[in-house]
């Protein structure tokens, strides 16, 4: 090989490396973290959709059956049930 070929081929070496660094760096700094971004968000809003519909189902049952009973373990357990304020007049009233 002669000394042409031989810097042509260093060069060529060289320019192929400095690509794949730079598509390293677009990479780390702006396609990374567009992902990542994305997937945070789409995480949120499917967890506060969950809680969204978990609270509509409680209140609807508390609707539907007049309470709810929410279990927390160890024998324990919460209920809830519907309080108007008229109920809470009254019961300020007599205490």
């Amino acid at each position: 090989m002669s000394a042409r070929n031989k810097t042509n081929l260093v060069i060529g070496i060289l320019i192929v490396l400095v690509i794949l660094l730079a598509g390293m760096v677009v990479y780390s700094y702006v396609a990374k973290p567009l992902i990542s971004g994305y997937s945070v968000k789409t995480y949120n809003q499917g967890y506060s959709q969950g809680a969204n519909d978990a609270l509509i189902t409680l209140l609807n049952q508390v609707q539907a059956r007049g309470y709810v009973q929410i279990p927390l373990g160890n024998n324990q357990s919460v209920v809830l049930v519907p309080v108007s304020s008229q109920t809470m007049g009254s019961a300020e009233n007599n205490s």
